[in-house]
């Protein structure tokens, strides 16, 4: 099954809407078959390893990370093929909470004689599926906020110079990370003051991550970088539905995803309204995206963390202080008493070149994310 999880690890950031499965066929004490789900969601990990495996399928044991479908899509359920393949049992880490599923595949391969046996490494599966379980249990993605700050927590000096706080192998882990996820994400402020990319670079990784802004009033460079390349990576830009027609336009022009969201009102923020956090994730999750990783700035990534949608936070530190007058890695939170601060666990912390790795799961947090520290400023 260990391995299972591995294979299925593979197809992290390219599967969505899908989960990214794995699956191992296994006769006599010999792997037989091997899978794990395409890109786009197929074939399934389970049709791959049968191929595999062939006629050494029959009378075999197969371990999948996730219950085997057990409805028609654009393939034929794959509880169906395991059955007609005849293995004669099935080790399964995690039922599959998909309506359609949930129970019915396990239910299918019972029905035709094969043994089943669920649980196996179901901590860690569910840790890998995080952002499949987000959006079917809460309708939005897994949001993993990645922060890169001084040591007093300062993203840039006062006069907005942040490139680069942090060094080389930082920033190359960060790369890592925006590939394993479906979607990295910025605010209109840094994709201002960057005119960043946000793609993933030098690590010979031809598949992209869709590219989203949160703007509230599309007020973006229509001559930046992510205009220029829009075409080309996916860009998908969250903005006010009051909007103007005619910007909406020039950026659906451009080849840009435009996705009006309801706002909710903010004293704080200009015109008195900002965009909804909540009703926004949700858009992204009825998109069919999964794992989102965010890159800030410190107003997006403070209204994210107000809202309690940051499920898991990836900090890196650099042996440089910045002084008061620095820009917060945060944005106000407008607490007043400790005890309503957003409150994170830590489950793993390493060196990256000469600065540190943290990553942190929010108290109440049952999945992992799946980021990882062996996989910086949004560029």
């Amino acid at each position: 099954m260990r391995l299972a999880l591995s294979l299925g690890a593979r197809g992290l950031g390219r599967t969505w809407p899908n989960p990214a499965v794995g699956c191992v066929i296994v006769r006599e004490g010999r792997i037989v078959g091997r899978g794990w789900t395409g890109a786009g969601g197929r074939p399934h990990a389970e049709a791959v390893a049968l191929a595999q495996a062939a006629d050494a399928a029959r009378g075999a044991d197969a371990y999948v990370t996730l219950e085997p479908c057990a409805h028609h899509g654009r393939t034929p359920p794959c509880a169906d093929a395991l059955a007609a393949a005849g293995v004669r049992r099935v080790v399964v880490a995690l039922r599959d909470p998909d309506p359609r599923v949930n129970g019915r595949g396990l239910a299918r391969l019972r029905g035709a004689g094969i043994e089943v046996v669920e649980g196996v490494l179901e901590a860690e599966a569910r840790a890998a599926q995080a952002g499949f379980l987000s959006r079917i249990g809460r309708g939005r993605p897994w949001l993993a906020l990645k922060l890169a700050a001084s040591l007093d927590g300062r993203i840039a000096t006062a006069r907005g110079e942040s490139r680069w706080i942090t060094g080389p192998e930082a920033r190359r882990m960060v790369h890592a990370m925006r590939a394993r996820h479906d979607a990295v994400m910025v605010g209109g402020g840094t994709a201002r003051a960057d005119d960043p990319r946000l793609t993933v670079r030098d690590l010979g990784f031809g598949h992209q991550p869709v590219r989203i802004v949160w703007s509230r009033h599309l007020d973006l460079p229509l001559n930046g970088q992510l205009a220029a390349s829009a075409r080309e990576v996916p860009l998908w830009l969250v903005h006010g539905e009051d909007v103007s027609r005619d910007l909406v336009a020039a950026w659906e022009r451009l080849g840009a995803r435009l996705m009006p969201c309801p706002l909710r009102p903010c004293p704080s923020a200009d015109g008195g309204k900002r965009l909804d956090p909540v009703a926004a994730l949700e858009l992204l999750g009825a998109a069919g995206l999964t794992r989102l990783f965010c890159e800030g700035g410190g107003t997006l990534a403070a209204t994210l963390m107000a809202a309690e949608l940051v499920d898991e936070l990836i900090l890196f530190t650099a042996g440089r202080a910045l002084g008061a007058e620095g820009r917060p890695m945060l944005g106000a939170l407008g607490l007043e008493r400790l005890a309503e601060a957003p409150s994170f666990r830590l489950v793993e912390q390493g060196r990256a070149g000469a600065d540190i790795f943290s990553r942190w799961l929010r108290h109440d947090a049952v999945g992992g994310g799946g980021a990882g520290a062996r996989g910086a400023a949004a560029g």
